[in-house]
């Protein structure tokens, strides 16, 4: 899936990822491929993109919002 997580200054990683994690309001969740359409509030925490089995990012936020659809993401952070 296509994943874009960009703050008000600058873009932290834009590219493929096999899996999101994501410290929603009410605790973790995760999105992958073909997930079903999603808008949701993020909470302060880490967001971890898996991008291959042997690379994975982290990010720590201090909240923003995710919406995806058709495996394309948008994350907006602070």
């Amino acid at each position: 899936m296509k994943v874009k997580i960009i703050k008000p200054d600058s873009t932290l990683y834009e590219g493929e990822a096999k899996l999101l994690q994501l410290p929603g309001t009410g605790g973790l969740f995760e999105i992958m491929n073909n997930h079903a359409p999603i808008i949701s509030a993020l909470a302060k925490g880490r967001l971890r993109v898996v991008v291959t089995d042997s690379d994975t990012r982290l990010f720590d936020i201090n909240g923003g919002v995710v919406k995806g659809q058709q495996n394309d993401i948008l994350v907006l952070v602070q």
